[in-house]
Protein backbone atom coordinates (compact mmCIF):
# COMPACT_ATOMS: atom_id res chain seq x y z
CA UNK A 1 0.00 0.00 0.00
CA UNK A 2 2.92 2.24 0.54
CA UNK A 3 4.29 2.19 -2.35
CA UNK A 4 0.84 2.94 -4.29
CA UNK A 5 0.69 5.89 -1.95
CA UNK A 6 4.40 6.92 -3.34
CA UNK A 7 3.22 6.10 -6.90
CA UNK A 8 -0.32 8.13 -6.55
CA UNK A 9 1.80 11.32 -4.98
CA UNK A 10 4.36 11.18 -7.71
CA UNK A 11 1.38 10.68 -10.47
CA UNK A 12 -0.17 14.23 -8.98
CA UNK A 13 2.98 15.84 -8.58
CA UNK A 14 3.85 15.45 -12.54
CA UNK A 15 0.11 17.20 -13.83
CA UNK A 16 1.15 20.84 -13.72
CA UNK A 17 -2.22 21.82 -14.46
CA UNK A 18 -3.88 20.33 -11.37
CA UNK A 19 -1.05 21.50 -8.97
CA UNK A 20 -1.97 25.37 -10.51
CA UNK A 21 -5.43 25.11 -9.68
CA UNK A 22 -4.80 22.68 -6.55
CA UNK A 23 -1.39 24.96 -4.88
CA UNK A 24 -0.79 28.05 -6.69
CA UNK A 25 -4.59 29.35 -7.70
CA UNK A 26 -5.88 29.84 -3.97
CA UNK A 27 -3.15 31.93 -3.28
CA UNK A 28 -3.80 34.47 -5.87
CA UNK A 29 -7.21 34.06 -5.40
CA UNK A 30 -6.22 34.84 -1.68
CA UNK A 31 -5.15 37.89 -2.69
CA UNK A 32 -7.86 39.43 -5.03
CA UNK A 33 -10.02 38.33 -2.36
CA UNK A 34 -8.45 40.06 0.36
CA UNK A 35 -7.46 43.25 -2.13
CA UNK A 36 -6.71 45.94 -0.03
CA UNK A 37 -8.52 45.71 3.04
CA UNK A 38 -7.47 47.59 6.02
CA UNK A 39 -7.82 45.95 10.04
CA UNK A 40 -11.50 46.95 10.54
CA UNK A 41 -13.48 43.67 11.04
CA UNK A 42 -15.74 42.72 8.40
CA UNK A 43 -19.60 42.91 9.47
CA UNK A 44 -20.75 40.86 12.16
CA UNK A 45 -17.31 38.80 12.90
CA UNK A 46 -14.33 39.67 14.83
CA UNK A 47 -11.51 39.30 12.02
CA UNK A 48 -10.57 41.37 9.00
CA UNK A 49 -10.94 39.99 5.08
CA UNK A 50 -7.10 39.08 5.10
CA UNK A 51 -7.98 36.79 8.08
CA UNK A 52 -11.06 35.39 6.93
CA UNK A 53 -9.98 34.66 2.92
CA UNK A 54 -6.64 33.27 4.42
CA UNK A 55 -8.24 30.45 6.43
CA UNK A 56 -11.11 30.04 3.42
CA UNK A 57 -8.70 29.93 0.46
CA UNK A 58 -6.20 27.42 2.79
CA UNK A 59 -9.71 25.34 2.73
CA UNK A 60 -10.43 26.03 -0.64
CA UNK A 61 -7.12 24.76 -1.98
CA UNK A 62 -7.26 21.80 -0.43
CA UNK A 63 -10.60 20.89 -1.41
CA UNK A 64 -9.60 21.03 -5.12
CA UNK A 65 -6.81 18.82 -4.51
CA UNK A 66 -8.22 16.15 -2.19
CA UNK A 67 -12.05 16.58 -3.89
CA UNK A 68 -11.46 17.41 -7.63
CA UNK A 69 -8.49 15.35 -7.81
CA UNK A 70 -10.03 12.05 -6.33
CA UNK A 71 -13.66 11.56 -7.85
CA UNK A 72 -12.65 11.80 -11.24
CA UNK A 73 -9.42 10.22 -11.27
CA UNK A 74 -11.00 7.24 -9.50
CA UNK A 75 -13.97 7.04 -11.96
CA UNK A 76 -11.77 7.01 -14.88
CA UNK A 77 -9.98 4.42 -13.42
CA UNK A 78 -12.68 2.48 -13.04
CA UNK A 79 -13.71 2.77 -16.72
CA UNK A 80 -10.59 1.81 -18.27
CA UNK A 81 -10.33 -1.31 -16.06
CA UNK A 82 -7.09 -0.64 -13.98
CA UNK A 83 -9.14 -0.93 -10.62
CA UNK A 84 -10.03 -4.40 -11.71
CA UNK A 85 -6.60 -5.28 -12.32
CA UNK A 86 -5.09 -4.20 -8.88
CA UNK A 87 -8.26 -6.37 -7.32
CA UNK A 88 -5.66 -9.91 -8.84
CA UNK A 89 -2.98 -8.40 -6.76
CA UNK A 90 -2.45 -8.97 -3.28
CA UNK A 91 -3.55 -4.86 -2.25
CA UNK A 92 -6.92 -5.27 -0.62
CA UNK A 93 -9.79 -3.28 -1.17
CA UNK A 94 -9.39 -0.71 1.79
CA UNK A 95 -5.69 -0.15 0.73
CA UNK A 96 -6.85 1.18 -2.56
CA UNK A 97 -9.25 3.53 -0.71
CA UNK A 98 -6.88 4.57 2.06
CA UNK A 99 -3.54 4.71 -0.23
CA UNK A 100 -6.42 7.80 -2.37
CA UNK A 101 -7.14 9.35 0.41
CA UNK A 102 -3.50 9.63 1.55
CA UNK A 103 -2.24 10.47 -1.59
CA UNK A 104 -4.27 13.38 -2.07
CA UNK A 105 -4.40 14.70 1.54
CA UNK A 106 -0.69 14.73 1.14
CA UNK A 107 -1.21 16.94 -1.85
CA UNK A 108 -3.81 19.44 -0.32
CA UNK A 109 -0.52 20.03 1.94
CA UNK A 110 1.65 22.72 0.38
CA UNK A 111 -1.94 24.48 -1.32
CA UNK A 112 -2.42 25.11 2.58
CA UNK A 113 0.91 26.17 3.78
CA UNK A 114 1.34 28.29 0.43
CA UNK A 115 -1.82 30.30 1.07
CA UNK A 116 -0.53 30.95 5.38
CA UNK A 117 3.02 32.18 3.71
CA UNK A 118 1.27 34.74 1.29
CA UNK A 119 -0.73 35.50 4.04
CA UNK A 120 2.38 36.33 6.58
CA UNK A 121 4.30 37.93 3.73
CA UNK A 122 2.38 40.25 1.92
CA UNK A 123 -1.09 40.65 3.40
CA UNK A 124 1.21 40.96 6.85
CA UNK A 125 -0.74 38.94 9.11
CA UNK A 126 0.54 38.14 12.05
CA UNK A 127 -0.40 35.74 14.73
CA UNK A 128 1.37 33.62 17.63
CA UNK A 129 3.23 30.62 16.71
CA UNK A 130 0.99 28.11 18.08
CA UNK A 131 -1.53 29.54 16.18
CA UNK A 132 -0.21 29.26 12.55
CA UNK A 133 0.29 25.37 14.05
CA UNK A 134 -2.75 24.83 14.78
CA UNK A 135 -4.75 26.50 11.59
CA UNK A 136 -2.34 24.40 9.31
CA UNK A 137 -3.17 21.18 11.26
CA UNK A 138 -6.94 22.19 11.15
CA UNK A 139 -7.07 22.81 7.55
CA UNK A 140 -4.91 19.60 6.69
CA UNK A 141 -6.88 17.40 8.73
CA UNK A 142 -10.26 18.72 7.85
CA UNK A 143 -9.20 18.00 4.45
CA UNK A 144 -9.46 14.25 4.69
CA UNK A 145 -13.57 14.48 5.13
CA UNK A 146 -13.51 15.61 1.32
CA UNK A 147 -11.17 13.53 0.49
CA UNK A 148 -13.20 10.22 1.41
CA UNK A 149 -16.04 12.54 -0.57
CA UNK A 150 -14.16 12.11 -3.60
CA UNK A 151 -13.49 8.65 -3.19
CA UNK A 152 -17.27 7.89 -2.73
CA UNK A 153 -18.02 10.26 -5.67
CA UNK A 154 -15.56 8.19 -7.67
CA UNK A 155 -17.36 5.08 -7.16
CA UNK A 156 -20.56 6.46 -7.47
CA UNK A 157 -20.28 8.08 -11.20
CA UNK A 158 -18.91 7.45 -14.27
CA UNK A 159 -15.62 8.93 -15.93
CA UNK A 160 -17.85 11.14 -17.75
CA UNK A 161 -19.94 12.71 -14.85
CA UNK A 162 -17.77 12.80 -12.69
CA UNK A 163 -16.53 16.19 -13.66
CA UNK A 164 -20.09 17.61 -13.85
CA UNK A 165 -20.75 16.33 -10.87
CA UNK A 166 -18.38 16.81 -8.81
CA UNK A 167 -18.37 20.74 -9.93
CA UNK A 168 -21.74 20.73 -8.72
CA UNK A 169 -21.08 20.00 -5.28
CA UNK A 170 -18.04 21.35 -4.99
CA UNK A 171 -19.15 24.89 -5.56
CA UNK A 172 -22.14 24.24 -3.83
CA UNK A 173 -20.54 23.73 -0.59
CA UNK A 174 -17.89 26.44 -1.43
CA UNK A 175 -20.29 28.91 -2.09
CA UNK A 176 -23.08 27.75 0.76
CA UNK A 177 -20.39 26.73 3.67
CA UNK A 178 -18.88 30.51 3.37
CA UNK A 179 -15.41 29.94 1.22
CA UNK A 180 -15.97 32.96 -1.35
CA UNK A 181 -18.30 35.52 1.34
CA UNK A 182 -18.89 35.51 4.70
CA UNK A 183 -21.96 34.10 5.70
CA UNK A 184 -23.34 37.40 6.74
CA UNK A 185 -23.53 38.54 2.83
CA UNK A 186 -25.92 35.27 2.11
CA UNK A 187 -29.50 34.93 2.53
CA UNK A 188 -30.94 33.67 5.57
CA UNK A 189 -32.23 30.53 4.88
CA UNK A 190 -28.74 29.59 2.86
CA UNK A 191 -27.22 30.70 6.14
CA UNK A 192 -29.59 28.55 8.01
CA UNK A 193 -28.38 25.74 5.93
CA UNK A 194 -24.54 26.27 6.04
CA UNK A 195 -24.92 25.65 9.71
CA UNK A 196 -25.13 21.86 8.86
CA UNK A 197 -22.61 22.10 6.16
CA UNK A 198 -19.30 20.63 6.11
CA UNK A 199 -17.04 23.39 4.67
CA UNK A 200 -18.32 26.24 6.93
CA UNK A 201 -17.51 23.48 10.10
CA UNK A 202 -13.98 23.26 8.40
CA UNK A 203 -13.56 26.96 8.19
CA UNK A 204 -14.85 27.75 11.26
CA UNK A 205 -11.99 25.36 13.17
CA UNK A 206 -8.86 27.71 11.49
CA UNK A 207 -11.07 31.25 12.19
CA UNK A 208 -11.40 30.08 15.76
CA UNK A 209 -7.77 30.00 16.00
CA UNK A 210 -7.32 33.22 14.75
CA UNK A 211 -8.69 35.07 17.42
CA UNK A 212 -7.34 32.77 20.04
CA UNK A 213 -10.34 30.75 21.12
CA UNK A 214 -9.85 26.93 20.60
CA UNK A 215 -11.33 25.08 17.31
CA UNK A 216 -15.23 24.48 18.45
CA UNK A 217 -16.48 21.34 19.34
CA UNK A 218 -19.69 21.44 17.76
CA UNK A 219 -17.86 22.07 14.26
CA UNK A 220 -14.96 19.38 15.59
CA UNK A 221 -17.93 16.86 15.73
CA UNK A 222 -19.93 17.56 12.73
CA UNK A 223 -16.69 16.81 10.79
CA UNK A 224 -15.92 13.97 12.22
CA UNK A 225 -19.58 12.54 11.25
CA UNK A 226 -18.96 13.61 7.85
CA UNK A 227 -15.96 11.96 7.79
CA UNK A 228 -17.61 8.76 9.28
CA UNK A 229 -20.37 8.97 6.68
CA UNK A 230 -18.26 9.73 3.89
CA UNK A 231 -16.13 6.58 4.29
CA UNK A 232 -18.32 4.50 5.51
CA UNK A 233 -20.47 5.52 1.75
CA UNK A 234 -16.96 4.86 -0.23
CA UNK A 235 -16.90 1.60 1.89
CA UNK A 236 -19.98 0.57 0.27
CA UNK A 237 -19.58 1.78 -3.39
CA UNK A 238 -16.82 -0.15 -3.66
CA UNK A 239 -17.76 -3.32 -2.42
CA UNK A 240 -20.76 -2.75 -4.37
CA UNK A 241 -18.61 -1.41 -7.68
CA UNK A 242 -16.53 -5.26 -6.74
CA UNK A 243 -19.60 -6.90 -7.24
CA UNK A 244 -21.15 -5.54 -10.38
CA UNK A 245 -17.35 -5.89 -12.01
Amino acid sequence: MNTLIKLEILRQLRNRRFLFFSVIYPSVLYLLLAGSSGNAALPGMRIDAALYFMVTMAAFGAMTAVLLGNSERIAKERDRGWIRQLRLTPLPGRGYVIAKIAAAASVSLPSILLVLVVAATVKHVHLEAWQWAAIAACTWAGSFVFAALGVAIGYLVSGDSARPVTMIIYFGLALLGGLWMPLTFLPDWAVDAAQWLPTRAYTALGQAVEVGDAPPVKDACLLAGYLVAFVAAAAWLYRRDTRTS
